[in-house]
């Protein structure tokens, strides 16, 4: 409970499946970066990690039984077969267990209406799921870096959101954007709303219309977490979610 007397909504945060090496161990470990749960348990809601593991709609729906929210995180490339495409010189090595596990929970969260946050990776899922394409590697298309400086050095770039959109609602007319991205969204799902641009013509945002809570950002939030405005939107959105589907 918080403050309020109200039960705390519970947020799900995709997660990595990646080798990794700690205190003489070497050994394949699911991890998140901590700014992201932070993020959550700042705006007010309980963070609960998803490791990557094999997944059909049954165990997505069953993962979904026990969560208000989902979001769905940033990370390595999407496998370019899901979208029909061979891979690019620059695209990582697919993760297939982890795409598969996400597409499953992400589906099953739209057919719900449970609320979804998308950070940058999470953004291409989304429109991967619609049916809509990607840019394997931005400097091919502007002919710069200036998306992902990499060595884990985010680019803060002005974005500017489109009127009449959730994220305008928001954030207003634009924000400053922590990117770390060399791919983006290149023809829109199906059904989709673009809901922000940067100054290159780059889609920075995506949303689904309606009134459930489908939003997704191609930079990283949680990069930044003295605002809060995303965190706080999700959080929301599910503790609504969780007054409307649960007996209390």
């Amino acid at each position: 409970m918080n403050a309020s007397g109200t039960r705390r909504p519970v947020i799900g945060l995709t997660s990595y499946l990646e080798q990794v090496q700690s205190d003489g161990w070497d050994i394949p470990a699911g991890y998140l970066g901590a700014n992201y749960f932070e993020g959550v348990i700042k705006a007010g809601g309980i963070a609960v990690l998803l490791p990557p593991q094999p997944a059909d709609p049954d165990i997505a729906e069953s993962v979904l039984d026990h969560l208000d929210g989902l979001i769905i995180t940033g990370g390595y490339d999407v496998d370019p077969a899901a979208y029909g495409q061979q891979p690019h010189p620059k695209t990582d090595a697919p993760r297939t267990v982890r795409d598969e596990f996400e597409f499953a929970l992400l589906r099953a969260a739209l057919g719900r209406g449970l609320p979804v946050l998308g950070i940058c990776r999470g953004t291409q899922m989304l429109n991967v799921a619609f049916g809509g394409t990607l840019h394997q590697h931005l400097p091919d298309v502007l002919g710069h870096r200036g998306h992902h400086a990499g060595y884990g050095r985010f680019t803060k770039l002005p974005v500017t959101t489109v009127a009449g959109t959730r994220l305008a609602a928001l954030l207003g007319e634009s924000a400053d954007a922590w990117c770390y991205h060399h791919q983006a969204v290149d023809k829109v799902g199906d059904g989709l709303i673009v809901s922000a641009w940067d100054a290159d013509g780059v889609v920075e945002g995506l949303e689904v219309p309606g009134e459930n809570f489908v939003v997704c950002v191609q930079w990283h939030p949680e990069q930044f977490l003295e605002d809060l405005r995303l965190f706080r939107a999700i959080v929301d959105a599910a503790s609504s979610y969780a007054s409307s589907t649960r007996v209390a």
